[in-house]
C-alpha cells in the first residue's frame, strides 16, 4: 500500500464511520473501483483505532459520566447518575457481539458482493429518509429504557452486512422509535464505542495470531487520517444535523446504489 492509497482510505473510513452512508461499502467499493489490492488486516486495525479515539475524544464528559457512574451503580446496586444509560448501551451491544460471533465468516465470504451492498445501501437509505420524515419525534436520552436499547442494538446487529451502515441503521431505529436526531444520533455514537472496541480487539488477535506482516506506515498514516476525519465528521454532523436533517446522506445512498449497480453489477 502506497502513502496516497493509505491516506486516502484512512480519510474516507474517518468520514463514513460516522455519517449513515456505510464504511464498510466504502471500503469494499474503493478497491474495487481503482483496481487496488485489500488494504489487508492491519490496516483495518489502525483506522477502527483512530475512529475509537475520535469518538471517545469527542464525548470524552459523556464517556467518563456514563463509566463513572455506571460503576458506581454496580457497587451500591442502584441506579446513579447516568448509570441507567450505562446498562443500555450494554445490552445494545449484545445484539451486534453475538451476530458478530456467530455470522463473521459468512458476512466476509459471501455478504461483501457489489449486489448485497446494492441493495443494503438503496433498501436501508430509503428507511432512513422514511424515519427523518416521521412527526413527533420528542424523546430525549433521559426518556430512553431497555426496550429501546434492545431494538436499537438489534438495528446495529444488522450493520455488520456490508451497506446497511452501522450510524445509519442505528439512528433509523431511534427515529422510528420517537427519538429526536439529537438523541438517536448521540445514541448511535455512543453505542459505536464498545463495538468498536470488540471489532478492535478482534483485528488485533487476527493480526497477533497470524503471519501478516503489518506495513506500519500505512498503519501510522492509516489511523491518524481515520482520527483526524472522523471527529471533524462528528462535529459537523452534529451540527448541521437539524438544518440539513438525513435527507442529503438518504440522497447520496441513492445515487452510490445506481453508480453500484452502473458500474459493478
Amino acid at each position: 500500500m502506497d502513502v496516497y492509497q493509505a491516506l486516502f482510505l484512512g480519510l474516507l473510513q474517518g468520514l463514513t464511520e460516522f455519517l449513515p452512508i456505510s464504511s464498510s461499502a466504502h471500503l469494499i467499493l474503493t478497491p474495487a473501483f481503482f483496481g487496488w489490492e485489500d488494504q489487508g488486516v492491519g490496516f483495518d486495525l489502525s483506522v477502527h483505532v483512530g475512529t475509537l479515539l475520535a469518538v471517545v475524544l469527542y464525548f470524552r464528559r459523556d464517556v467518563f459520566g456514563i463509566a463513572r457512574d455506571g460503576l458506581i451503580s454496580i457497587g451500591q446496586r442502584r441506579i446513579v447518575g447516568q448509570g441507567a444509560l450505562a446498562w443500555y448501551l450494554v445490552i445494545g451491544t449484545i445484539p451486534a457481539g453475538l451476530a458478530g460471533l456467530a455470522l463473521l465468516d459468512m458476512i466476509d465470504n459471501e455478504l461483501r458482493g457489489a449486489s448485497v451492498i446494492f441493495f443494503t445501501t438503496l433498501v436501508f437509505g430509503i428507511l432512513l429518509g422514511i424515519a427523518d420524515w416521521l412527526p413527533k419525534r420528542q424523546r430525549t436520552m433521559d426518556t430512553l429504557n431497555w426496550k429501546d436499547a434492545v431494538v436499537v442494538g438489534i438495528a446495529q446487529a444488522m450493520a455488520l452486512v456490508p451497506g446497511t451502515s452501522r450510524s445509519g441503521v442505528t439512528i433509523t431505529a431511534g427515529l422510528f422509535l420517537g427519538m429526536t436526531r439529537e438523541t438517536a444520533s448521540r445514541f448511535s455514537f455512543l453505542l459505536a464505542i464498545p463495538i468498536i472496541v470488540l471489532a478492535s480487539a478482534v483485528k488485533l488477535l487476527e493480526v497477533a495470531s497470524s503471519d501478516v506482516i503489518v506495513d506500519w506506515n500505512g498503519f501510522l498514516i492509516g489511523g491518524v487520517t481515520s482520527f483526524l476525519m472522523a471527529i471533524t465528521a462528528i462535529h459537523f454532523f452534529l451540527k448541521w444535523l437539524n438544518k440539513v436533517g438525513m435527507w442529503p446522506y438518504v440522497l447520496y445512498r441513492i445515487i452510490l446504489a445506481g453508480v453500484i449497480y452502473a458500474v459493478l453489477m
